[in-house]
């Protein structure tokens, strides 16, 4: 199914995304919090991608295993780091003859160890020019792209930003689903930037349920994300108590999705860390 259809249904999508484990033991505990989210209905999974390809073998094989096995529509990462185009289209020829139909075409980070972006020899260097590849390959995948409420981190200049969102989706992305965010303003301020700048498409909020203090502020260190100053300190006073962290971090991302849906959001997508206890609880909670 093309994840698109789904928006054409008055439910919210709600979806969950996951990293390819790089042990046994890892992948072991992946597919346990999918079949523990299975039971929570989403309308789709995404596996993500490492950095330089470095899971791209492992990218596809769950994604496919996912859409196989456990009966949930997936779809697959896919960057332009390290790759040309003749790689690119032998991983997309790979993704087809599989089964998948949706891909989220990125740009991607640079592999760790480098500390800028660069084009591949025979590559692209944004997301747009690898949406218009699959266009032109004629594959009939349906596209997502990712949006940024609060500018990409390498981007300070944010109506360029959003111009870089206008041309994937004139390039072919059916749909966007936007970096994690904590205010909810951020949010809506982008939805209204991005429909005046003709960008039609639905926009899924990205969520990832805080639920640890230390390695919330490296995430959105390296994303650029912003955690308002009442909710920091909410979970300072708490930091020495795990179970506080994770029960101040289900509660605000729990009240934070229930005024994104009622504000008109589409559905939600849940950054999970391949976790699955913070993101069932909310999801069983708006369900209910």
């Amino acid at each position: 199914m093309r994840i698109s259809d789904l928006f054409a249904d008055s439910a919210p999508v709600f979806s969950f995304e996951f990293f390819p484990p790089k042990t046994e033991q890892g992948e072991r505990s992946l597919l346990k919090t999918i079949d523990r989210l299975r039971e929570l209905e989403p309308s789709f999974v995404s596996v993500t991608y490492g950095a330089g390809g470095s899971t791209r073998q492992k990218t596809v094989e769950i994604t496919t295993r996912v859409k196989r096995e456990y009966g949930i529509e997936a779809m697959a990462h896919l960057t332009c780091v390290g790759h040309d185009r003749d790689e690119l289209a032998a991983i997309l020829d790979h993704l087809r003859e599989s089964g998948i139909e949706n891909v989220l075409p990125l740009r991607g980070d640079p592999p760790r160890g480098e500390a800028a972006f660069v084009r591949p020899a025979n590559g692209f260097g944004y997301a747009s020019e690898l949406v218009a590849f699959i266009h032109e390959r004629g594959y009939p995948f349906c596209l997502a792209g990712a949006g940024y409420p609060e500018g990409h981190v390498e981007c300070p200049d944010r109506v360029l930003d959003l111009e870089h969102l206008r041309r994937k989706v004139t390039a072919g992305v059916d749909f966007v689903i936007t970096q994690l965010f904590f205010d909810n303003a951020d949010y809506f301020a982008f939805i209204a930037k991005a429909r005046a700048a003709g960008i039609e498409v639905p926009i899924v909020p990205g969520i990832m349920p805080i639920t640890n203090l230390a390695q919330i502020d490296r995430i959105t260190t390296m994303c650029g994300a912003r955690i308002p100053a009442a909710l920091r300190d909410k979970l300072i006073e708490v930091q020495a108590d795990d179970d506080a962290v994770r029960a101040i971090g289900i509660e605000y991302s729990t009240e934070q999705c229930r005024q994104l849906l009622a504000g008109g959001a589409p559905g939600v997508h849940f950054y999970t860390l391949n976790q699955s206890p913070a993101t069932a609880a909310i999801v069983a909670e708006l369900k209910s």
